[in-house]
């Protein structure tokens, strides 16, 4: 198995060409975040990730963690990995400096996350959930709660977790019936949760658990759910630990993949209820919520990139190691490295051009959150924040989705021996597989898109988000360079293409809301086929325009220009279908009767 090796190239080249390091860099707070400092952060980053994470990726994926009377314990190495994340720095990265964080922006952040993801996917989740945590007791909690859970969390040596699914309550978070029972100036905490991400483990000292519960007289339904902060361990007032609360881990899921990441089953109150402080305003839980939900929805986004990278990297490296058959070129040669035959080429290639341009949306997404938090003007946090709530579902969605396809071309490329697991290809396939399920599964991403972001504001931000590309693409058409004038044209293309399933979708939506959700996910899929390849054709523009100026990095330039116009080929060709199946695909969809299937 070939080792991980951070693509640092790449990384630069989209922060500052496509998402604007330069302008982030000007906002606010943001000042440190200057080329050199990203530079050394990045640097530090893969060395990180690639010396210290990925060895233990695979002897984590193959031992798994253990359950243990109520403990869990992780694989091998991690709990002196994790502190080693938490000494580096790394959890705080993005967090505000008055809790112990480092205050960098979270374009800054994207990357570095990236890498670690990359490198082991199942280590990944602890910091990832504990950021979602953060950020929700950032914007709701008291200020009380703020001192006692947020210096710790931001540094690392606490973690935290999001409690929303029961057995009976999945998606449907109106069905939850974990209650809370006002107890004093707290609240006993009785229920069941299931699916969570590092619910118990033995990697830090201590788990804050952000959980839903119903209180006595709420309403039903998702307005009668309030956020409560229930931690592992009861924190006293000098700030350290005391004693254990009433919430267990009765098991460990077996997983398909991220084995070396523990989903648990936490049940609280079997003896005198656990000890939990109201988050906010009661019955407003859901909504605080979806502040972590978002965060982590932003992440596993990124979590697609990375596996994807990591795949396209495998690959490439068994295609040029393994030797097989002869060259087209020269059939009375020697045998030659797979890597020679157009097949594999044009596997590799697919992966490589997916990874890139689901980097790109990423970055240019962690951008606009920075910008939505931090630009001086209202008008400008707005219009961001507009543009960030429109991207989130596309970018988790379709990130997600291109890295399942990316991992299965990965281990198609590795032949017979991609189904063997000592490869490791095969592993990619499986930590894929439930990107584009957990925090939303792809079908909740477009129901969100089509619903809440594009009818119930009329397609405005799609508007002005494809009058920009209009214009980028026409003046590729125009451009002397004739690859990127190929460029355009096969982007105008995907242009028409979204056009048409956003007018359709727009005219049907309110009337006929079935035949608009039998498109739903199709037409993500389009979004982001066509504004993925968007960026990638900016960076194609950016690439010519350095190689015109007499950058010496001409491989990689061209790289990036040959990158493109390979996936204009061989994925934005799919826009025209796509939308075709978004404006007539929901006939056949819809026309069984239930007992017909």
């Amino acid at each position: 198995m070939s080792a991980y090796t951070a693509p640092l190239q790449d990384m630069h080249f989209v922060l500052n060409e496509l998402a604007g390091l330069e302008q982030i860099s000007a906002l606010p707070g943001c000042e440190e975040a200057t080329a050199e400092t990203v530079t050394a952060v990045l640097h530090e980053a893969g060395k990180f990730s690639s010396g210290v994470l990925a060895p233990l990726n695979r002897p984590g994926d193959v031992a798994g963690c253990r359950w243990e009377d109520g403990d869990v314990k992780t694989p091998a190495g991690f709990v002196e990995a994790y502190q080693q994340f938490v000494e580096g720095g790394w959890n705080g990265l993005n967090f505000p400096c008055e809790f112990g964080g480092q205050g960098l922006p979270k374009l800054v952040a994207s990357p570095v996350l990236e890498m670690v993801m990359s490198a082991n996917l199942g280590f990944s989740l602890c910091p990832l959930l504990t950021g979602g945590a953060i950020e929700a007791l950032l914007l709701r909690g008291t200020p009380e709660q703020k001192a006692t859970y947020l210096h710790r969390m931001v540094e690392g040596s606490w973690t935290g977790t999001m409690n929303l699914t029961e057995p009976q309550a999945g998606s449907d978070l109106g069905l939850i019936r974990s209650k809370a029972v006002p107890d004093g100036d707290h609240y006993r905490i009785y229920g069941q949760k299931i699916f969570i991400t590092h619910g118990e483990h033995d990697m830090a000292e201590n788990i804050i658990h952000l959980v839903l519960a119903r209180l006595p007289d709420a309403p039903e339904g998702v307005k009668g759910i309030s956020l409560f902060v229930v931690p592992k361990f009861l924190v006293n007032p000098d700030g350290s630990l005391g004693a254990r609360n009433d919430v267990r881990c009765v098991s460990i899921e077996h997983k398909l993949g991220i084995h070396a990441s523990p989903t648990a089953v936490l049940s609280y109150g079997d003896r005198e209820g656990a000890i939990g402080y109201l988050v906010g305003e009661e019955n407003r839980g859901v909504e605080y919520m979806f502040v972590m939900m978002n965060e982590a929805r932003y992440t596993v986004g990124l979590q697609g990139v990375a596996v994807s990278e990591r795949a396209y990297q495998l690959a490439r490296s068994y295609a040029a190691d393994r030797v097989q058959s002869k060259d087209l070129a020269d059939p009375r040669g020697p045998s030659v490295a797979i890597i020679h035959h157009p097949d594999v080429r044009r596997m590799l290639m697919t992966m490589r051009a997916l990874a890139e341009a689901t980097r790109a949306v990423a970055y240019v997404v962690g951008a606009a959150i920075d910008q939505a938090h931090l630009a001086p003007d209202d008008a400008a946090r707005q219009e961001a924040r507009a543009f960030v709530d429109y991207m989130i579902p596309i970018h988790k969605g379709w990130a997600t989705e291109a890295s399942i396809e990316v991992a299965n071309l990965g281990i198609q490329v590795h032949g017979g021996m991609g189904f063997i697991e000592e490869t490791g290809a095969a592993q990619y396939l499986r930590d894929a597989r439930i990107t584009t399920i957990y925090e939303g599964t792809t079908g909740i991403q477009a129901n969100d898109l089509i619903g809440r972001k594009l009818a119930r504001e009329g397609g405005t931000t799609m508007a002005a988000l494809l009058t920009e590309v209009t214009a980028d693409a026409q003046r590729l058409v125009e451009s002397d360079d004739a690859g990127l004038a190929t460029i355009g044209q096969s982007l105008q293309g995907g242009l028409q293409a979204l056009q048409r399933a956003v007018d359709w979708l727009l005219t049907v939506s309110a009337a006929r809301p079935a035949e608009a959700a039998a498109g739903a996910v199709p037409f993500l899929k389009l979004a982001g086929t066509v504004l993925g390849g968007w960026l990638l054709s900016r960076g194609a523009e950016a690439a010519v325009a350095q190689r015109a100026a007499g950058s010496a990095e001409t491989d990689f330039l061209n790289a990036k220009v040959l990158t493109c116009r390979h996936f204009m080929a061989h994925v934005m060709v799919d826009a025209a279908s796509l939308s075709r199946t978004v404006l007539h695909g929901a006939d056949t969809t819809l026309a069984l009767a239930d007992h017909q299937f």
